[in-house]
């Protein structure tokens, strides 16, 4: 962190640029507030209504039509696992260690439901390079404080 803003490393430019790509990929999606952390990352994504009766492919399609998919197309667990896989190849790419596990298993997810809702979302992800300074998992803070459990912000819960 320099100054208050997150600068990234050359790992986390290359979750910036996947998840700039997004949008590229995914024409039924739109990107808002993100930022990149350490060790995790916060972004907020709107998956865009079709049109009644429009059929959904997935991004390869061969001249027999769709390839198939496991996951649900236009699907949050679709989108993240092609995000996650395409990160992950990169990553062990650059640091010359393929098949290594690099995201947690799982997400935190929250559907925003009002205007309300997102403007507080916003400023959280605004501002949690801000609390990096004090999180546990910062490496400048192994030993600073007790390893007593940070309260978290969830939303809706």
């Amino acid at each position: 962190m320099i100054n208050g803003e997150m600068m990234s490393n050359e790992y986390g430019k290359v979750v910036e640029r996947e998840w700039l790509k997004t949008t590229q990929i995914r024409t039924d999606m739109e990107l808002d507030e993100f930022v990149i952390m350490p060790n995790h990352m916060h972004g907020i994504f709107v998956i865009i209504e079709s049109p009644k009766g429009a059929h959904s492919c997935a991004p390869l399609q061969t001249q027999h039509g769709c390839v198939p998919m496991q996951r649900k197309p236009r699907s949050l667990s679709s989108f993240l696992a092609g995000f996650k896989s395409a990160v992950t190849r990169q990553i062990n790419e650059l640091r010359g260690s393929p098949y290594a596990p690099l995201w947690q298993r799982n997400y935190y997810e929250h559907v925003i439901r009002n205007e309300n809702d997102l403007s507080e979302i916003r400023e959280y992800i605004v501002n949690n390079p801000l609390k990096w300074e004090l999180d546990i998992e910062n490496p400048n803070n192994v030993g600073a404080h007790s390893r007593a459990p940070q309260r978290s912000v969830q939303h809706g819960k």
